[in-house]
């Protein structure tokens, strides 16, 4: 049976992989795109996203357009595996409770 990942399960953090699995695979968000989309601030962005980071879960490219820094995120492969395996555990949860 699948379990609650920890990471993932932070409700901020939950929505972040939410929005970058909806990607196709190697797609990329654009951090203000994700900060408007989410309606966070771009500190609180960031600390969620350093911690994805860390687990390896979300890519982080920071690159320039046109001159002006810009910063892109992608929900990684064990990323993508850790949220199917997160929502799995939930719908189990949902089931057994259901009797």
């Amino acid at each position: 049976m699948s379990e609650l990942d920890n990471v993932i399960h932070q409700p901020v953090r939950l929505r972040i992989m939410s929005a970058l699995v909806t990607l196709d695979p190697g797609g990329q968000m654009d951090f203000i795109y994700m900060r408007d989309l989410l309606k966070l601030t771009d500190g609180n962005l960031g600390a969620h996203l350093s911690k994805l980071e860390e687990a390896g879960y979300v890519k982080i490219e920071k690159t320039f357009v046109a001159r002006k820094p810009r910063t892109f995120i992608s929900a990684a492969d064990k990323g993508r595996d850790a949220f199917a395996e997160h929502i799995a555990a939930l719908k189990q949860i949902i089931k057994d409770t259901q009797g």
